[in-house]
């Protein structure tokens, strides 16, 4: 389930110069047999939704699916994972009318598990949502001297209804035929309670037991007796909320030794329970993990790969061997192409691979309609810099049509009583009328990059087929309406361009008029004066339409110049983000409540909340005077995942919904703002309060930032890429396909020692092999490279005990 542009993730330190990055994609949720299998409890007309949890934090939400026990999802979220996590989890839950949801049944994933299960689909049996057995995300770091038993801290507990809990903990000695308990106070407001209190238990043997001041544990009660610490949110008024327990056995104990150790909490008893039949999940779930080293380790490996360009023949380049010798994987492209985008050396590893690709086609019409590596990285390169694009062109128009609800079906056979053909179809011809005026007025907002690419495509495909007048812009419009404009009309919640998967009759019209882009996108061949006689789509009226070279020829033409910005017209309004939010009450104190649920509102012009969704704005802040979008600590109200926004008057303090979307508001507005002249360079992590700042205890609230701001590009593609990770990525997926790049170099060496074809032809037809000697020294530069760095991983990769410091 997942959105496709991915978030800045904040690094976790795990070792000295190691960091952990982790991203998790879902993909088409879909349920079975939802709800008790039998008697008075089966729910016939059951509305559910799922929602994806880390830990116990909600990040995201499907759409309500009426009325069905088996119903499709159908929705596909992409993100990174911005904090240390123990599970994964997704809640069926009933949508209740007159009362609260009830949840179904959830599927829970720990993160160690997560790699068995990635990139295959599978169905989970639903298990129970107990409430007091839901293990919150923390780890307890708990001292024993004899059975002396101190409670020293907690870190990362969760949010309680959207603030820091108020945690308390209960130690208690557990055993056949005991059970004492102890209780620390309550720590207010924090999700890093440090205890610092120590309880005493007297312990002997059960069948001689005395009060006793001193005591030595003997071995008989150290094999029944376990300390059980469980943690507790205080509800005041309200029940109290079980965070997890942890239990730890007496036997690991000896006499006048201290152990100390940190714990991840556990689910109540475990987590067992006896189940009933509520039914399955299937889940398509990639989980990707990775350890970044410090950055010098990557300087062979990242060189090598930035010359690839400048290699002749550019097969022979250790990018072109990546994508050769991982031909099946179609991830292996994206951290080569992010890398390169980086370093501004992609357009011309494009160009060359593109011109290895038209060295082997024969047709003009196929041109650039395969899988190949040069359409991979161009697919790739489209959706990480042509966001902003998508979103200026097709969001206004695809907002409409999704929620006009007009009918566009116009195929017999699907069409309900009632329908009116001819009605459906003008309104399809309307829609479709809509999304092309969109498209062809758009190349002013194309992207500069992109332009460039399609440029060169164009000269490539001039030079291989001189005889062809068309053939230039073919080759453009293959990727522009085939590869971008249709599967963006198709899917725009995979773009964002939508905050959930369209209902099934909405589905219908954006197929629809996807098809009908994807046809006249194909049709670059055609000759200029011939008049063609089209379907819309499954349109069984025909339609007489000019040929496509009036409609595209055009758009080709601009896009394939480099002349144009990336630019959001300011007499139009595009809305970027809009979600509920709890805000800060701006120079407030303390005191009172100062924070209140608002709707936050983005567009490329203004940044507004309001107090009810679709309402008059409360206020309305300029996105030109936003100095610096940045993080907020937790010790400045004591709330998770806050951030702020500076400007020309008094800091807005924001708290998102949860982690995932606290990460995406920082990227949004920093997008739309990072152009603006007077950024700063500095700020202050935490608040101004009681007449300081609490980051550096300077008295005056005018005092420049302590901290740096976090760097942006002011380049057009206005994105941040962390090359260490891409190429930690690079060198994971050459190991992986390590035995390949292997036959890679005795295919190499087959060729130059025999002068003329490989023996094993079978075995080497597969790699694009065009100078042996060039591929072989690349393919042994990478073999050495690969052991370099597996080297410093397993220098500086260890593996932590459970239970150790």
């Amino acid at each position: 389930m997942p959105h496709h542009e991915v978030v800045e993730i904040k690094k976790q330190i795990l070792k000295e110069g190691l960091t952990e990055h982790t991203s998790v994609e879902t993909l088409g949720c879909e349920g079975k047999n939802l709800g008790p299998c039998s008697g008075p409890n089966r729910q016939r007309d059951l509305c559910t939704f799922c929602t994806i949890s880390l830990d116990q934090e909600e990040v995201f939400r499907t759409k309500v699916f009426d009325k069905s026990l088996s119903p499709f999802y159908g929705e596909d979220f992409y993100f990174e994972i911005p904090r240390p996590f123990q599970c994964l989890s997704f809640y069926v839950f009933a949508k209740g009318v007159f009362q609260r949801d009830l949840p179904v049944g959830k599927v829970s994933i720990r993160k160690e598990e997560l790699c068995k299960f990635s990139g295959k689909e599978h169905w989970f049996g639903l298990q129970p949502v107990d409430p007091n057995s839901e293990v919150q995300v923390g780890v307890s770091q708990t001292v024993f001297r004899h059975l002396y038993v101190h409670p020293v801290e907690c870190q990362g507990l969760p949010l309680i209804s959207g603030q820091n809990c108020d945690p308390y903990a209960t130690v208690s000695l557990v055993g056949p035929a005991r059970f004492d308990q102890k209780k620390t106070k309550v720590k207010k407001k924090t999700s890093d309670p440090q205890f610092e209190e120590t309880f005493y238990f007297e312990v002997t043997r059960p069948n001689s037991y005395t009060k006793k001041s001193h005591f030595q544990v003997e071995e008989e009660d150290i094999e029944k007796l376990e300390i059980k610490v469980d943690l507790w949110n205080n509800g005041n008024l309200a029940q109290d909320v079980f965070l997890g327990e942890t239990r730890v056995s007496v036997k690991i104990l000896r006499n006048d030794h201290i152990h100390r150790a940190w714990y991840l909490l556990q689910p109540k008893g475990n987590g067992k329970s006896k189940t009933d039949d509520l039914g399955s999940l299937r889940l398509n779930v990639t989980y990707t993990e990775d350890n970044v080293l410090p950055s010098a380790c990557y300087t062979p490996l990242r060189t090598l790969l930035l010359k690839s360009p400048d290699i002749k023949p550019i097969s022979a380049s250790a990018a072109h061997i990546l994508g050769d010798i991982c031909r099946e994987r179609y991830e292996a492209v994206l951290p080569v192409v992010r890398l390169l985008l980086h370093h501004s050396r992609l357009v011309s590893f494009v160009s060359a691979i593109a011109a290895l690709e038209l060295e082997n086609t024969q047709e003009a019409n196929t041109i650039f309609r395969g899988n190949s590596l040069a359409t991979r990285c161009i697919d790739d390169m489209m959706k990480i810099v042509g966001r902003s694009y998508l979103t200026v062109t097709l969001k206004p128009v695809l907002d409409e049509i999704c929620e006009s609800n007009k009918t566009c079906e116009i195929d017999p056979i699907k069409l309900k009583e009632g329908d009116n053909v001819e009605v459906n179809k003008e309104n399809l011809q309307g829609y479709v009328q809509k999304v092309f005026s969109s498209i062809t007025q758009s190349s002013s907002s194309c992207p500069p990059l992109m332009c460039d690419v399609f440029r060169s495509l164009r000269q490539l495909a001039s030079k291989r087929f001189p005889d062809d007048p068309h053939v230039q812009y073919s080759a453009v419009s293959s990727f522009v309406f085939l590869r971008f404009f249709a599967v963006a009309v198709l899917s725009p919640h995979t773009f964002q361009l939508r905050p959930h998967h369209p209902d099934l009759e909405v589905s219908r019209t954006l197929t629809l008029i996807s098809k009908t882009i994807q046809t006249l996108g194909s049709w670059g061949s055609l000759s200029k004066n011939k008049l063609v006689c089209i379907h819309v789509c499954l349109s069984y009226q025909p339609v007489n339409m000019p040929t496509n070279q009036f409609i595209n020829l055009p758009l080709c033409m601009c896009l394939s110049q480099s002349t144009f910005k990336l630019t959001v017209p300011m007499s139009s309004l595009y809305l970027f983000y809009y979600r509920e939010v709890q805000k800060r009450a701006q120079g407030r104190k303390r005191i009172g409540k100062n924070f209140k649920k608002r709707w936050l509102r983005v567009t490329n012009r203004e940044l507004s909340y309001h107090k009810h969704r679709g309402k008059e704005a409360l206020c309305i802040m300029p996105v030109k005077n936003i100095r610096a979008v940045e993080k907020l600590d937790l010790s400045a109200f004591n709330r998770k995942n806050m951030f702020q926004v500076l400007h020309s008057e008094k800091p807005l303090y924001v708290q998102a919904g949860n982690c995932v979307e606290a990460s995406e508001w920082v990227e949004v507005l920093s997008q739309v703002s990072r152009c603006n002249p007077d950024r700063l360079g500095t700020f202050h992590p935490s608040a101004y309060l009681a007449g300081a700042w609490l980051c550096c205890r300077s008295l005056s609230d005018s005092q420049p930032g302590c901290k740096p701001c976090t760097p942006t590009l002011l380049a057009n593609l206005q994105l941040d890429i962390d090359c260490d990770r891409e190429t930690e990525r690079i060198f994971s997926l050459f190991t992986s396909s390590y035995s390949k790049l292997q036959k890679m170099e005795d295919a190499c060496a087959s060729i130059a020692v025999y002068q003329g074809p490989p023996r094993e032809q079978d075995d080497y037809s597969l790699f694009t092999i065009q100078d042996s000697k060039e591929t072989f020294h690349t393919v042994r530069q990478i073999t050495h490279i690969l052991k370099e760095l597996q080297s410093e991983h397993d220098t500086r990769s260890g593996t932590a005990q459970y239970g150790s410091q």
